[in-house]
């Protein structure tokens, strides 16, 4: 597809001022296993040999001019938005990048200094530190995805006048020193949806098996994948398919229907990957990466199919699902994302998340995207980068298999309120494809929020829990709240917290929570997902609110457990 933000490193040279080891916290067990990841047959393993399955999203921004996550400039701040993540079920971030975001002196741009105090004067590649750490005391992994050379835009090929193949590959050397020893970052998407340019014969884009060292995506991606595992050997190498195996189009005016040929999404098109492997000199490090979308982004053909969705899985089995089902190597499925506009696209994604599985030995997967401005597809948050879409989580939630680390360790389903969905860009087929999503503006914000208190339970039935109440965000009339659920000394299956507002505040949406209210007297109950916590076990929920004169904390916030 054509789409997205992101592209590449900084120069070797830019880099090397910032090459520290940085240790961050590991990830926990479970979810997303052990130690450094590596793979055999089709399964990813982690260091003790047990299968692990990455059910990631997309957080896109550091490819853009703003260099960095978009989002930052919203109320919700970055770590509210990490901990939904992972309350939700997603146990891997797929983290998209250009170049110019690690160049000397980048500077990240649209940052909410007052939702988030802790970035302000970090660089890109600072502020990307902070997300990988929090993510790893999450349990979530981090894969790291070179989306564009520069935040321009996406290119056909890995490379460009002003950033050629020797900048790509020290950019991704600086940035596996960078992270070395932190099993948080578990490896590097080479470049994102590399494709066919040109009209055949003359092709000019990335082809696979061709030869031509300056086109061919899979000579490439060995150079590239090889180099980074002689600096880090314990990455993960995911490697993208192209669009048109030739790297070219197909000319369909010259009623030559011999030279005509299968194309498929950009970076989607794994077709000859069988026939010419890309071999890595560490072995047990690759994983194949196609994208896959709806169409949203784009009308293929196989929509108007009569057995449609009956066709789909065939179609799925030629450009990727083979390398899976003949145990030849690991699919993660990097971006498959849609609006849900119609019928079409919620079929296509029920039956995508069938075919690629349920439980730890399904495909792996990065959904496109948490965002909810990406152009033809939106996000899993609503335009108030808080409220999750509850009509695109239903159906992804299943499949999720939730990091251990997070404030709820159960897998979720979907949560809050349901809204209104926003745009995204992306890629497109062997056609040429739509154009790449807009940054989203910056929003103004305001004084810094209060101070965070908390109060305790009840306990009827020896089951006991308590709740902390915290005011994570404060601006001119408004604010964002959060309350932590602890469990007792017991398990318990359900949970309800009450408080009075003092100065007549009110909620105006809740997520991961069910709310009742009446006058200043507030009801929060669990959701069907975030219920049921061991001992000692936490979740939590959020609301956006208003305020008038002042905004006090409650003086009591009970929680009764069930």
């Amino acid at each position: 597809m054509y789409r997205r933000i992101l592209g590449g490193l900084a120069t070797a040279a830019a880099m090397a001022a910032t090459v520290l080891v940085v240790t961050g916290s590991p990830a926990n067990a479970a979810g997303t296993g052990t130690g450094y990841l590596h793979t055999s047959g089709n399964k990813i393993v982690d260091s003790t040999g047990a299968t692990v399955r990455l059910t990631g999203i997309n957080w896109f921004g550091m490819e853009t001019d703003n260099k960095t996550f978009h989002g930052l400039w919203a109320n919700n701040p970055w770590k509210s938005q990490l901990d939904l993540m992972a309350n939700l079920g997603y146990n891997t971030i797929r983290v998209p990048f250009s170049d110019d975001a690690l160049k000397p002196g980048a500077q990240a741009t649209s940052v909410n200094t007052y939702s988030n105090p802790d970035l302000i004067g970090l660089s890109p590649l600072q502020i990307l530190d902070k997300v990988v750490d929090y993510a790893g005391q999450k349990g979530m992994r981090i894969i790291l995805d070179r989306h564009r050379p520069t935040s321009a835009g996406q290119t056909a090929l890995w490379y460009t006048s002003g950033v050629p193949e020797s900048t790509w590959i020290n950019d991704w050397k600086s940035l596996a020193q960078h992270y070395a020893g932190n099993t948080t970052v578990i490896g590097a998407d080479l470049h994102n949806e590399p494709h066919a340019d040109g009209t055949n014969p003359n092709a000019t884009g990335s082809c696979w098996g061709c030869g031509d060292e300056s086109r061919d995506w899979r000579l490439a991606a060995e150079r590239a994948g090889n180099a980074i595992l002689s600096v880090q050997s314990n990455w993960l190498i995911f490697v993208e398919g192209v669009s048109c195996p030739s790297g070219g189009l197909s000319n369909v005016w010259d009623n030559d229907t011999s030279n005509d040929e299968d194309c498929g999404w950009w970076g989607g098109n794994l077709t000859k990957a069988g026939q010419y492997p890309v071999r890595l000199n560490v072995a047990n490090r690759l994983v194949y990466s196609p994208h896959e979308y709806a169409t949203s982004v784009y009308h293929q053909a196989w929509f108007d199919d009569p057995s449609y969705p009956a066709n789909m899985p065939a179609i799925w089995d030629k450009y990727f699902g083979y390398l899976y089902k003949q145990n030849i190597a690991p699919i993660m499925v990097g971006e498959f994302g849609t609006t849900l506009a119609s019928n079409i696209d919620k079929v296509w994604l029920q039956e995508l998340m069938k075919y690629m599985g349920s439980g730890v030995n399904g495909m792996s997967f990065t959904y496109w995207s948490w965002n909810p401005n990406s152009g033809d597809t939106g996000g899993i948050l609503k335009d108030d980068w808080a409220t999750v879409d509850q009509a695109k989580q239903s159906i992804i939630s299943p499949y999720l298999i939730p990091p251990t680390g997070g404030v709820n360790p159960s897998p979720p389903v979907s949560p809050s309120p349901s809204p209104s969905a926003s745009p995204s860009p992306r890629v497109s087929p062997s056609v040429s494809p739509s154009p790449s999503p807009s940054a989203s503006p910056r929003v103004s914000p305001s004084p810094s929020p209060s101070a965070s208190p908390s109060a305790s339970p009840s306990s009827p039935g020896g089951k006991t829990c308590t709740a902390t109440y915290k005011v994570a965000n404060q601006y001119p009339g408004g604010f964002q709240g959060e309350v932590t659920v602890n469990a007792g000394s017991s398990a318990i299956s359900g949970w309800t917290v009450k408080w009075a507002f003092p100065n007549g505040q009110s909620i105006s949406q809740l997520w991961n929570g069910t709310l009742s209210a009446s006058g200043s007297n507030v009801t929060v109950t669990n959701m069907s997902y975030n219920g049921t916590l061991a001992a000692g076990a936490s979740t939590m929920f959020g609301f956006n609110g208003s305020w008038s004169g002042s905004n006090g904390v409650p003086s009591a916030v009970t929680c009764t457990a069930s």
